[in-house]
C-alpha cells in the first residue's frame, strides 16, 4: 500500500534515538522529508547523517518557547513545506510518590507536558487542510504503570489535550493522533527494567505479561506511528492508538 509519504514534510522530535528516530527512519524510508531534534547537537548531526539527504538535525529543547517555531521554518527553508509533527520526549523520572522532588516534577511538566503543548499550538497555526499532529505518550494514559508516578500525572493530561485539539482542528482538516507504546525495547525501557536490580528477570517478567509474549521492536513501532502521520490514514484522528502487543487490559 502507498501511504502517499513521498515529498511530504514531518518535524519529529527527539529523534536521535529510540520511538522518535524509528518513526523518522520510516517516514524517510518511505519518502518524506524530516526535520529531526534533540538536545545535543553531535547526536541530532549524527542522527540525520544516518538517514540521508531526506533528513536535517536540529538541536532543540521541547521546553524552549522559541523551539516550536524555529522547527518550522527550518522544515520550510530547507524542504519547502511542512505536513506534520511527531512531538516525542523521553520519559521523565521513574519514582513514587516519595522519591520525587518538585524539581523533578516541574522539569517534566516543562518538557513532556507545556513543550508539547506549545509545539502542538504552533503547528496548528502552521498547518493547512490534510496536516497532523501527533504524540507519542505511554501506554499510562489508560494504565498507570507502578513506579512511574510522574508519567502516570502527565501523560493521560496531554492525551485530553490531543483529543480536545482534534476536536478543534477538525473543522480545518487537521488530524490529531496519538501513540501509546508499553515495552517497546528502546534504551529507556531497558533502563526501566534495569531498575529492578536484575534487568534480564525483569524482562522476563513483563513479556510474560504481553500476550504476544516479547517486547516489541523500534521498528514496529516506527511503521505504526509512519502510518498514523501519513495520508493513507486521512480518517484517523482523536484517537489514542496502542502498540503494546497487546499489554493494555481495557478495550
Amino acid at each position: 500500500m502507498d501511504l502517499g509519504l513521498k515529498d511530504r514534510v514531518y518535524v519529529i522530535t527527539g529523534a536521535t534515538r529510540g520511538l522518535g528516530n524509528a518513526t523518522a527512519r520510516e517516514l524517510v524510508a518511505d519518502g518524506a522529508k524530516v526535520v529531526l531534534t534533540g538536545r545535543d547537537e553531535k547526536s541530532v548531526e549524527r542522527a540525520a547523517a544516518e538517514l540521508g539527504p531526506n533528513a536535517f538535525g536540529v538541536a532543540a529543547d521541547n521546553a524552549d518557547p522559541d523551539a516550536a517555531e524555529r522547527l518550522i521554518a527550518h522544515a520550510r527553508e530547507r524542504f519547502g513545506g511542512f505536513d506534520g509533527i511527531l512531538v516525542s520526549v523521553g520519559g521523565p523520572p521513574a519514582g513514587r510518590l516519595a522519591d520525587n522532588t518538585d524539581e523533578q516534577w516541574q522539569s517534566a511538566f516543562e518538557s513532556v507536558f507545556l513543550g508539547a503543548v506549545r509545539l502542538a499550538r504552533t503547528a496548528a497555526d502552521a498547518l493547512s487542510a490534510g496536516g497532523v499532529i501527533g504524540f507519542v505518550l505511554s501506554g499510562s494514559v489508560r494504565e498507570p504503570i507502578p513506579g512511574l508516578t510522574i508519567s502516570n500525572g502527565l501523560r493521560p493530561g496531554l492525551a485530553g489535550f490531543a483529543k480536545s485539539l482534534s476536536v478543534e482542528l477538525g473543522p480545518r482538516g487537521i488530524r490529531v493522533v496519538g501513540l501509546l507504546p508499553a515495552r517497546i525495547d528502546t534504551d529507556r525501557v531497558r533502563e526501566l527494567d534495569a531498575l529492578s536490580g536484575d534487568e534480564a528477570a525483569a524482562r522476563r517478567r513483563n513479556s510474560e505479561a504481553i500476550p504476544l509474549r516479547r517486547y516489541g521492536t523500534p521498528e514496529e513501532f516506527g511503521k505504526a506511528a509512519a502510518f498514523v502521520l501519513s495520508p493513507a490514514a486521512s480518517y484517523l484522528t482523536g484517537l489514542m492508538l496502542p502498540v503494546d502487543g497487546g499489554a493494555l487490559h481495557a478495550l
